[in-house]
């Protein structure tokens, strides 16, 4: 039990999880992960490895290998979850101070609420593709002035965003009992996509036959290491949001092996599983139609109406609602609890970030390949990268796993620092973060190539390690240097 909290620092929501209600085990913890894991934005993240010039091998590979990174800090961070049974926002309390943790979770959040825009828009692009195939191509219409999309798929878009309204409102419980529903229900369905693909392109063979565009003669002879290199950050970018704030589901968890073995078990074997399905699908499709079609979506399209179109619908939307209430509700739900825990709960912070997940225009993310993949992934790994390195030396380094939970929950404790922040956090985030800005602003276009320095741009592939290194190593230095007697 806490001792005398401030009650503007806790509601229900984001008070230590007691012990009654740590029940998720390993089979949850995994199902949690392959209920995410299997989702369109993954399935556009390996198939998008094709477009760029991979062969299969090379893009399982290269997806596995960022998987493979990325399951190191998520452990990491889920340890304090589970110890202490508490938040994302109230373990970065211990870090960023107890204010200061606000500008950690809101940057979090953000990230999580264009997530959650792109997941939507994802599933009511499914339900626009089952009315075309049922009613005609020219069912959509001319694209609305601004938006750029038509009266029907913004129907759409909100329909399946009501849906997911829905679910939120009934609460965090409602997310276990849905991702353990999924789970299975997806992995079956993955494979009998990959079954489809295997028999319209006559077998394996066809399939995996399309060779590397960087070998000797291909069109992009010599390039690979500089699209593997940001192709490896945009796999770590893909779950860094999660690497952050894991403590918001392994404080369910009943003890420190069930969230590591269900998170080792969940995590990189069933992305690695899940990309492999869509490599060889993206492959089929070279083979079936000619051309690589990468997104699923526009593949539901290609594949004709009957009942097939009807169950990769069913599955598409079952992916998108696990992946999306789970991965980007929960986070940013939980920062604005902590903005103001007498005034927010699960519900309202959950509404907020649907409502900010329309706000971003979420279709426009989505455009390219490129804009998706190095400059959306790829640029907030760069923020994500610096407060993961910030929490994990703080957390283990620093203090040896050992947090004052009571202070977590006073205005007058250690973790006040300096009026709410600790302004050590703050300068080695700024630290992390600042070396990728210029190669940022040159992917997003903002500035040309020609001017910034091509240090800066090669250092921009490698975002989410620079922010974590840089981060982690000013705020251990800085905390030391602090900490010294005068």
């Amino acid at each position: 039990m806490l001792q005398n909290p401030d009650p503007s620092l806790l509601n229900d929501d984001i008070a230590p999880t007691p012990e009654g209600g740590r029940v998720w085990s390993v089979h949850h913890m995994a199902s949690l992960w392959i209920g995410m894991v299997v989702c369109v934005p993954t399935y556009l993240l390996a198939g998008g490895l094709v477009e760029a010039g991979m062969n299969w091998w090379q893009a399982v590979l290269t997806v596995c290998l960022g998987n493979a990174i990325v399951l190191i800090p998520m452990i990491l961070n889920g340890h304090p979850g589970t110890k202490y049974g508490i938040p994302f926002p109230v373990l970065a309390r211990a870090s960023f101070g107890i204010l200061g943790a606000n500008v950690a979770s809101v940057m979090r959040g953000l990230v999580a609420c264009g997530w959650f825009g792109i997941n939507t828009w994802i599933g009511g692009a499914a339900i626009y593709q089952l009315l075309l195939a049922l009613m005609g191509p020219e069912t959509g219409g001319e694209a609305l002035p601004l938006l750029g999309i038509n009266a029907l798929e913004l129907i759409c878009f909100l329909v399946f965003w009501t849906v997911q309204a829905v679910i939120i409102w009934r609460g965090i419980e409602s997310i276990k009992v849905l991702e353990t529903i999924a789970a299975p229900f997806l992995v079956i369905m993955g494979l009998l996509l990959m079954g489809w693909a295997w028999n319209k392109a006559d077998g394996f063979g066809p399939m995996f036959s399309a060779p590397s565009q960087f070998i000797e003669g291909g069109p992009k002879e010599g390039q690979f290491w500089s699209v593997f290199f940001p192709s490896l950050t945009a796999m770590v970018g893909f779950w860094a949001t999660l690497s952050l704030n894991i403590p918001d589901f392994t404080r369910y968890a009943k003890s420190q092996r069930d969230q590591i073995l269900g998170q080792a078990i969940g995590l990189p074997t069933f992305m690695t599983l899940f990309a492999f399905i869509s490599v060889a699908v993206t492959s089929a499709t070279i083979v079936i139609y000619g051309e690589p079609i990468s997104d699923p979506v526009a593949l539901l399209g290609r594949m004709g109406g009957g009942i097939s179109i009807i169950l990769a619908l069913i599955a598409l939307t079952v992916a998108t609602l696990s992946t999306n209430i789970a991965a980007n509700v929960v986070s940013p739900a939980n920062a604005i609890i902590n903005l103001a825990p007498q005034k927010f709960d699960f519900r309202v912070g959950g509404m907020i970030t649907a409502g900010l997940g329309i706000a971003m225009f979420p279709w426009k993310i989505l455009e390219s390949a490129g804009s998706y993949i190095f400059t959306w992934l790829v640029g907030y790994s760069a923020l994500l990268g610096a407060i993961g390195g910030i929490l994990i030396i703080d957390y283990f380094l620093i203090r040896k796993t050992e947090l004052n939970l009571d202070a977590l929950y006073h205005r007058s404790g250690e973790y006040w620092y300096k009026s709410g922040y600790n302004p050590v956090a703050m300068v080695a985030l700024f630290a992390g973060i600042i070396p990728n800005v210029p190669g940022f602003l040159v992917q997003a276009g903002f500035l040309g190539a020609d001017t910034v320095p091509l240090f800066f741009q090669t250092l921009y592939t490698y975002a989410w390690f620079v922010g974590f290194g840089v981060a982690g190593a000013v705020h251990f230095a800085g905390t030391k240097l602090m900490s010294k007697p005068d």
